[in-house]
């Protein structure tokens, strides 16, 4: 086992219970080792994500004020409903789908670029009255892929192969998530890469190679113009902060205004004047932590960040004891990309880092990121539920 991934695994496995091999021999689930606390957190942050939601939209849709949240409603339920089928599924069972689940949600990024264009971006796939994002649902499904390959390879970590295959089973996702144009999903992709890939043990030289690459890959879009028009004008508006007022600059100012005017409890759930009075562009999704800050001030944005830590730490302590490597690289994978949309949605909120359109999870609106997020759960679930498990 890699030094690295052998620092976060507990090299102590439990034996399995009595209660364990009654319910392996009936097919149920065993319930017991349901992490209760994880539970409440993801109920938490959904519900705290409606509230929000509709405190931000409420007076958006003249005569139906919960249109938003009725929307996000379905969705959580659809999201439940694949999370409880991803903690009844014993997650090994996936090893032998992945290339086939792979495959499909490949068809399906495919499928998008003959679709009609929405919003100048060509991600959504109309299912009756809702539309589907397949390039959410491929980030859970590359953790997957990837997971699968580096518990199984049997090739030296350090050589070039062993690394090379891991990113070759990333690209055509990344490709075609970035033609979409989906910049701050692709960013997700990457970092999940390079997380797993730490995680795994490879050689370090090929690792900070692949940034590098993607480092200069990044930049030579921008030089020869492969960028949309509004992708470098949230990169300038980064930069330059002090001087620009219009679209992404005007959208980053309003953010950091609603941001300061929260001082430390804020103005209210229900009060703030930069969203009620639409200053804040796109503030349901991803701005929504900006209306946070305003409403609830210093006070709740510490309460959010907080409920996310703690959810953090109990997937670092669910990969901790899983049983196996594959156990680990699943729940691993899922916290990275936890993780950075975290730290990159808040930190573009307040100027930190450039505006990427990276949901806040559970918390911005989006029916499809919502179930990704719950079903992501429902398979951390599953590894901590089976951890005793002997096959």
């Amino acid at each position: 086992m890699p030094k690295r991934l052998a620092r976060i695994m507990s090299p102590k496995v439990s034996e399995r219970s009595q209660a364990d091999e009654v319910a392996r021999r009936l097919g149920a689930m065993p319930i017991r080792h349901l992490d209760w606390t994880l539970l409440s957190l993801v109920f938490f942050l959904a519900a705290f994500g409606m509230l929000m939601q509709y405190s931000a939209t409420r007076s958006d849709i003249p005569g139906n004020p919960a249109y938003y949240v009725i929307r996000q409603g379905f969705a959580f339920f659809l999201g439940l409903a694949f999370m409880v089928l991803f903690m009844a599924l014993d997650y090994r069972r996936l090893k032998v789908a992945t290339s086939f689940i792979y495959g499909f949600f490949l068809f399906f990024l495919l499928v998008v670029f003959f679709t009609e264009a929405t919003m100048g971006s060509q991600r959504w796939v109309q299912l009756g009255p809702f539309n589907f994002q397949p390039s959410e649902f491929c980030k859970l499904v590359l953790i997957m892929a990837l997971a699968s390959y580096l518990s199984e390879s049997k090739g030296d970590p350090h050589s070039l192969r062993w690394f090379i295959v891991p990113v070759l089973w990333s690209l055509p996702y990344m490709f075609l998530v970035f033609l979409q144009p989906d910049l701050g999903t692709t960013l997700v992709m990457a970092a999940i890469l390079l997380g797993m890939l730490f995680l795994a043990g490879c050689r370090m030289i090929h690792w900070w190679s692949l940034l590098a690459a993607g480092s200069l890959a990044f930049f030579m879009g921008f030089a020869f113009k492969l960028f949309k028009p509004y992708q470098i004008e949230r990169f300038t508006a980064f930069l330059r902060q002090d001087v620009g007022v219009q679209e992404a600059g005007y959208q980053l100012m309003q953010s950091k205004i609603a941001i300061g005017s929260g001082q430390l409890v804020g103005k209210g759930l229900f009060r703030g004047t930069q969203t009620h009075l639409d200053f804040i562009p796109a503030h349901h999704t991803d701005f929504i932590f900006a209306v946070i800050g305003e409403e609830l001030g210093l006070v709740g944005a510490l309460l959010l960040i907080g409920a996310f830590s703690l959810l953090i730490w109990r997937f670092l302590r669910i990969a901790n004891h899983a049983r196996d490597l594959y156990g680990a690289m699943l729940v691993l994978g899922i916290t990275t990309m936890f993780a950075f949309q975290m730290i990159v949605n808040i930190g573009m909120t307040i100027g930190l880092l450039p505006i990427t359109g990276i949901p806040l999870p559970f918390i911005s609106y989006g029916g499809s990121s919502l179930m990704v997020n719950l079903a992501a759960v429902g398979l951390v679930q599953s590894v901590n539920m089976r951890r005793f498990s002997q096959i």
